[in-house]
């Protein structure tokens, strides 16, 4: 039986799996596409009289899509994912706390709160 964390950790696995392949399959349409498109512009002549050499922009184009995405599969997921998330939030909270405690002690030093008070907060 598997536990919970072995769960999260083949859920992981799987979900990066799906991206790389959805990845692949992207480079694989992106070749497939980039020839149709030099075929119907260089064979066909479709749109060449008007526009010229269309195709290398058009190919251009979707090579800029290909790249924004395998950036979000290898940097921007990897990096920003659910548990960098977690480990941020995490550090913002402690970062919070350290300057209420430094706030409780400024305070009691000015003689504005009374040290009772200080022992009620840091008990709840």
């Amino acid at each position: 039986m598997q536990t919970q964390e072995q769960h999260k950790v083949y859920e992981k696995a799987r979900k990066r799996i799906q991206q790389k392949r959805r990845l692949f399959w992207h480079f694989v349409v992106f070749l497939v596409g980039s020839v149709f498109l030099i075929i119907l512009n260089g064979l066909l002549k479709v749109g060449e009289e008007k526009y010229g050499n269309w195709f290398v922009w058009a190919i251009l184009l979707w090579l800029f899509f290909w790249i924004l995405h395998v950036g979000n599969v290898y940097i921007f997921d990897r990096f920003f994912d659910k548990d960098w998330e977690r480990h941020e939030t995490e550090k913002l909270v402690s970062k919070h706390n350290v300057k209420v405690e430094k706030l409780e002690k400024k305070l009691i030093n000015e003689g504005v709160i009374s040290p009772d008070l200080e022992k009620k907060s840091l008990d709840n």
